[in-house]
């Protein structure tokens, strides 16, 4: 029976992961998430977690492997990690009172197949002010977070509304990647959950 690998070192992911009750292992992707080409943001996302779950599938051909990547996107640009404090400050000032959209690419590929999906979801952040912003930045959430925000964290204080998948903006289309799994072989264990209750 195959096993499932995570090919990314997102925390966010991996409990995601659990909260669906799969088992897995971990193997971080070291491939570069910067990718030349002229892609819309749904190609560019799902060829990036295509390259992060081929990466780690080369080393391990008999398993099944899940990889992905998260983007958020204003006025067609696509906003990764910021690399400092400023850039994050930068990106948050951009989006303050605006509507963007966060973007996640998914690839689960295994011997005989692969299937590489995206989702969509749309985010309108509130008015802020720069205190707001300086205020978030030095909480150091930023640092790791497409977009410069963590919306299962502190940063779901800037947030108005959303519209679409919630688990979609944390990192993973979470409900459509269990179905995806499902073709796989790969599905949830809720023993261990029915043991602890």
């Amino acid at each position: 029976m195959k096993s499932l690998i995570l090919a990314s070192g997102s925390p966010r992911r991996k409990e995601l992961l659990e909260i669906a009750h799969l088992s897995f292992t971990v193997q971080k992707s070291s491939v570069s998430e910067n990718i030349s080409g002229d892609f819309s943001p749904a190609q560019f996302v799902e060829q990036l977690a295509l390259h992060k779950a081929q990466d780690i599938y080369r080393k391990n051909s008999s398993q099944v492997v899940l990889g992905a990547d998260t983007v958020v996107v204003f006025n067609n640009q696509i906003l990764g990690k910021p690399e400092n404090d400023k850039e994050a400050f930068d990106m948050l000032t951009m989006l303050s009172g605006q509507l963007h959209y966060v973007f996640t690419g998914t690839a689960i590929i295994c011997e005989e197949k692969e299937e590489i999906f995206h989702g969509v979801t749309e985010v309108k952040f509130w008015n802020l002010t720069s205190e707001e912003i300086e205020e978030y930045v030095s909480t150091g959430e930023s640092s790791d977070k497409a977009g410069a925000y963590g919306i299962q964290g502190y940063g779901s204080t800037l947030v108005k509304e959303i519209k679409g998948d919630y688990y979609n903006v944390v990192g993973l289309p979470l409900a459509r990647t269990v179905r995806e799994l499902k073709k796989f072989g790969i599905t949830n264990d809720l023993s261990q959950s029915r043991n602890k209750s």
